[in-house]
């Protein structure tokens, strides 16, 4: 997957296609292929995991989208009428996730979502600081559906 995605980018990069170009490109995606599996610890056996999770992962994207998209709005009710009392809050909560990737994810997808910062991530026990800009956005972070699809995700 990575070796092909490696390869499309290579030639959109280059703006044609050309044979030229598809050796050169299969060249250099090969070269930083095995450099990816050398030094990065980058495997085949990852590239299997992430396309038996294709489809989660696009099902993902997709709610990603559509929390971006509430949060927004939810965001514009504020601006829209000043006059609402704004309650921030730091809320600590532990996701139940296992890997770096799927808490990276995570973290990130909340920052993303208007309205919610991840400030930092204790990794050994699993706890996320996170700020919201009000009390409701605040609420189930824990139980959001972000980490619903990453847990499922993480199963093999």
């Amino acid at each position: 997957m990575l070796l092909i995605f490696l390869w499309v980018a290579w030639v959109i990069f280059n703006g044609k296609f050309t044979l030229e170009i598809a050796i050169f490109g299969a060249g250099f995606a090969i070269a930083i292929y095995i450099f990816a599996i050398k030094v990065l610890g980058y495997s085949a056996k990852k590239d299997l995991h992430v396309f038996k999770n294709f489809g989660k992962i696009l099902k993902y994207l997709a709610v990603l989208l559509w929390e971006i998209i509430k949060a927004n709005i939810g965001i514009m009710k504020y601006v829209i009428k000043p006059g609402k009392n704004i309650s921030p809050q730091m809320v600590y909560f532990k996701s139940g996730l296992k890997g770096d990737v799927a808490k990276t994810a995570l973290a990130n997808s909340i920052t993303i979502t208007p309205g919610t910062i991840t400030v930092w991530v204790d990794d050994e026990n699993d706890v996320f600081c996170v700020h919201a800009f009000d009390k409701s956005m605040a609420e189930g972070l824990n139980e959001s559906t972000f980490v619903k699809q990453l847990k499922r995700m993480e199963e093999k």
